[in-house]
């Protein structure tokens, strides 16, 4: 277990992504702690002058106009966070409710928000024990703030609602005790910040890219290996080839291609076979995978971006001005995981039609369908079926969520960014494209198994072959493979392609 330092300064996802798959320890520098406890302070002092703040001593949205009495200020901010906790859905998986956590810590220790110092404790100290708020993932247009699921997390907090700890599902009051932990009363604007904020979307950002930087190097892999098993030529990979397009991630992908097939016996087998081009599905793979991963680049550059920002309304300046604006509108993560599910989108549709290659057989090597048998066996014909079907369900998810906003709140918040949905389905897509990528894995490793076994694979492609092999995903007949799609996909997830491939060459 890491610790993790909340303060003022920058960081990148990658720094966050260790606690999508566990707990890390939280601590707040001395820094952060300052400039909470002087947020507070500035904001004390401005409600002692009886300033008018909005969602403090104001009513919400609709609402602002109508004034509220000091004597109700803390009831206001306990009526906010109870009627906003309108989520439905599964909850939130546990690293996504972690990462939440975590960000809306970190806009609190840039020391505009407000709150108390204690509010800010009890975040670290909940995330430290590892009680997680039961989050419901639906409810959220990703403006205003992901309100309902950050009032679902926020309810934890005064110890109402559930939460998951110690493997368990429990009310938070519970498991607070256990932890030695107390609830907290709410007192100024602090229901209203907790609510407030892109942290859900910006989270489920980070999954995403997460997962994408993994199937990115992951499709290369697969690409390779069906470049070897179709009898396909390595001479189109050529790094000074690609170097004449000015597009960094089509130069990464085809070296990556060109290094895994050095040394491929399979490969130079077929040197004088005579067969002038390959299909773009294998010639263009470095095209569309670097294209993909230029995407992957810009999505990647703005979650980091809205992971640094501060992303609360409305916000306590230094020198006590008190400002409002639309930091809360998740716009930037809208767009960039909707691009981003459209790039990961067409790894997998570019991979299903490499799986669709190899099952029209080639030449004389190859059977159809991959089959040592054909007719009698079917081989992979629907292996491909199902590579097919979840290639034409990301064709559905790919719709872009931010061009369809709604209105909300009487009209108030009449544009939205939809960005908790497009983190959603674009976590689908990436589902999808796993299971595509493990598809062609399968049926490519297979067809090697099969059709040229004496031959040795490429350099890089060696430990994938030995992992399929060891995993005995391969065979020489027909056999069920729903198990064997599980299997690879969870070497997929855990990395071990990639780590066993990065033994013998750098992956880009």
């Amino acid at each position: 277990m890491g610790t993790v330092l909340i303060s003022n300064k920058s960081i990148q996802w990658g720094q966050l992504a260790p606690m999508l798959d566990g707990p890390a320890r939280i601590r707040l520098s001395p820094e952060a702690k300052q400039s909470i406890r002087k947020s507070h302070k500035i904001l004390r002092s401005l409600l002692d002058k009886n300033q008018q703040i909005y969602g403090v001593n104001t009513g919400f949205g609709q609402l602002s106009t109508v004034p509220i009495s000091q004597e109700d200020r803390r009831k206001l901010q306990l009526n906010l966070v109870r009627s906003h906790a309108c989520g439905g859905g599964k909850p939130l998986d546990l690293g996504v409710t972690r990462i939440t956590m975590i960000l809306k810590l970190m806009t609190w220790a840039k020391g505009y928000s407000g709150v108390r110092l204690a509010l800010a404790q009890l975040m670290a100290d909940m995330l430290n024990h590892d009680i997680l708020p039961v989050i419901p993932r639906k409810g959220s247009v990703g403006a205003s703030g992901d309100l309902a699921p950050l009032a679902h997390m926020a309810r934890a907090l005064i110890g109402e609602g559930d939460v998951h700890f110690q493997d368990r599902v429990m009310p938070a009051m519970l498991a607070l005790k256990e932890a030695n932990l107390d609830s907290i009363v709410l007192k100024a604007k602090e229901g209203l910040s907790l609510i407030n904020g892109t942290q859900v979307s910006t989270a489920l950002g980070i999954r995403a890219i997460s997962e994408s930087q993994n199937l990115l190097k992951t499709a290369d892999i697969a690409g390779a290996l069906s470049t070897e098993a179709s009898l396909s030529t390595r001479i189109v990979f050529t790094p000074k080839i690609h170097k004449l397009k000015k597009h960094p991630g089509q130069v990464a992908s085809a070296t990556n291609v060109y290094n895994m097939l050095q040394g491929s016996d399979i490969v130079h087998s077929h040197d004088d076979c005579g067969r002038i081009q390959d299909p773009y599905s294998v010639r263009c793979i470095p095209h569309v995978h670097g294209s993909s991963r230029e995407v992957f680049s810009n999505a990647e550059k703005i979650i980091n971006n809205e992971l640094n920002s501060i992303s609360d309304n409305p916000l306590i300046f230094p020198n006590g001005d008190v400002m409002n604006s639309g930091h809360f509108h998740a716009e930037p993560v809208a767009q960039a995981l909707d691009t981003l599910s459209i790039a990961m989108s067409e790894i997998g549709a570019i991979a299903e039609r490499r799986v669709n290659y190899l099952m029209k057989g080639i030449g004389d090597r190859i059977p159809m369908f991959g089959a040592v048998h054909p007719g009698l066996e079917s081989g992979f014909m629907l292996a491909q079926v199902t590579a097919a079907a979840l290639a034409s369900e990301n064709k559905t998810l790919a719709h872009p969520a931010s061009v369809d906003s709604i209105s909300t709140s009487a009209g108030q918040e009449d544009f939205v960014s939809m960005a908790p949905w497009a983190g959603r389905k674009c976590l689908r897509i990436l589902d999808n494209v796993r299971t595509i990528l493990a598809i062609e894995i399968i049926v490519a490793g297979n067809v090697n198994y099969r059709f040229h076994k004496k031959l040795v694979s490429g350099n890089g492609l060696i430990p994938v072959m030995n992992l399929l092999r060891r995993h005995q995903v391969l065979s020489m007949q027909d056999r069920p493979l729903s198990n064997d799609f599980a299997t690879v996909n969870q070497l997929i997830q855990s990395r071990k392609f990639i780590n066993g491939v990065n033994k013998r060459i750098k992956l880009s």
